[in-house]
């Protein structure tokens, strides 16, 4: 086995992917490398303490980290260091960014747990969870009182790629500036009344259970029973109105490529 192995697989394959295949090849001094720190935080992965632990993870999806290094720049990395036997976990784990370009942009020293809670955090509270919520709560709002359903849909769903686009590139100072006076002002006025105090207690629950190990136990329940809950919403959410009205909308624009 190489000197270093990294783990690019999902989080739920970790613990028998390590356990099967990597562990009982690891020799003294090698370093398990991984890019989210999940399953070693949530203790998915037991390393043996004689090898060094390390997480280089970039800020971007893998198909990004590659153009971008292709073109001769770098996507931000963090950086953390669970075990350091060698004393040389640091080096190589910066060297490892530095061979995926992250050094170009930059690297920011976090640990194991940061990152894991404030990656759960994040993705449940506003990029995933809460922005779908979000979305579907407020498609529905408007189609319960009468509008269209497309007209729902390019408001509240379509519409919102060219606001992350403004926010993505220049901050929420950014998307203000370019957009309407109307736009920013509701912005201001309105959005704090959505969000209120009862959803930043939610919030602060959310990451509560993320921290204590609530959420993860009950992920490696779920996979352990083979996704019963998962696969259930799956097909739920599917067969919501939102996405067949999405799917009949995006046939008619030619520049997406589903």
């Amino acid at each position: 086995m190489a000197d270093i192995v990294q783990v690019l697989i999902p989080d739920e394959r970790h613990a028998a992917v390590y356990r099967d295949q990597i562990a009982p090849n690891m020799e003294e001094g090698n370093m398990l490398l991984v890019s989210h720190g999940f399953s070693v935080h949530f203790g998915q992965i037991v390393p043996a303490t004689d090898i060094d632990v390390a997480m280089i993870a970039p800020k971007g999806p893998g198909s990004l980290v590659r153009e971008v290094f292709e073109g001769g720049g770098g996507v931000p990395c963090l950086i953390a260091i669970h075990q350091d036997t060698t004393g040389l976990a640091r080096d190589v784990a910066l060297a490892y960014a530095k061979g995926i370009g992250g050094t170009r942009a930059g690297v920011i020293e976090t640990t194991f747990r940061e990152e894991t809670e404030t990656d759960l955090f994040g993705e449940q509270a506003v990029l995933c969870g809460g922005t779908a919520a979000l979305i579907k709560a407020a498609f529905d709002t408007l189609v319960e009182a009468g509008y269209q359903p497309e007209m729902a849909y390019f408001e509240c769903l379509h519409e919102l790629k060219l606001i992350v686009d403004l926010i993505y590139t220049g901050g929420l100072s950014k998307m203000r500036n370019d957009v309407s006076n109307t736009a920013e002002y509701g912005d201001l006025t309105r959005g704090p009344q959505l969000i209120d105090d009862s959803i930043r207690d939610k919030m602060r629950q959310i990451l509560k259970d993320v921290q204590g190990g609530v959420f993860a136990r009950e992920w490696v329940l779920e996979n352990e029973a083979n996704q019963p809950v998962l696969g259930a919403l799956r097909r739920q959410e599917s067969e919501l109105q939102i996405e067949e009205v999405g799917k009949n909308l995006r046939s008619m624009m030619s520049w997406l490529d589903e």
